[in-house]
């Protein structure tokens, strides 16, 4: 978030800075990319603060034997961290998977408890765990 607010101020700034020159085209496209980098910037931004506003809502005192937003869930294949998708996790040398209720496999563990099975490109899995 920190890097793309800086991002997003540096080229606040190079906008502000440009000077019409006697280039006239070549100015002008200069503008245009800052403008353009700079709305990917925002965009970027955007998605974060709406992860960390999913982050948020987590209560992480809250226990649950069904698979909801916060649950860690242990399978026979992997452990995943139901939240917002941002990919592998190293916690003490076991890996885990962040991934939002709206990934397929979010979807698939959504309301699911200890015990229960899904199929997942062809192969079954379990559900060992939920904390």
């Amino acid at each position: 978030m920190a890097i793309s607010e800086k991002g997003l101020q540096q080229l606040q700034e190079s906008l502000s800075s440009e000077t019409k020159s006697s280039a006239g085209d070549k100015h002008e496209t200069g503008r245009a990319m800052i403008q353009l980098e700079r709305e990917q910037l925002g965009n970027q931004l955007a998605n974060i603060e709406a992860e960390k506003e999913i982050i948020l809502k987590i209560d992480p005192s809250s226990k649950s034997q069904i698979i909801g937003l916060g649950a860690v869930v242990l399978t026979s294949q992997h452990h995943y961290f139901i939240a917002t998708s941002i990919g592998k996790i190293r916690i003490n040398n076991t890996d885990y998977y962040a991934l939002s209720l709206e990934s397929p496999i979010g979807q698939l563990l959504s309301g699911k408890r200890v015990g229960d099975k899904f199929v997942f490109r062809n192969q079954e899995i379990e559900i060992l765990e939920v904390l």
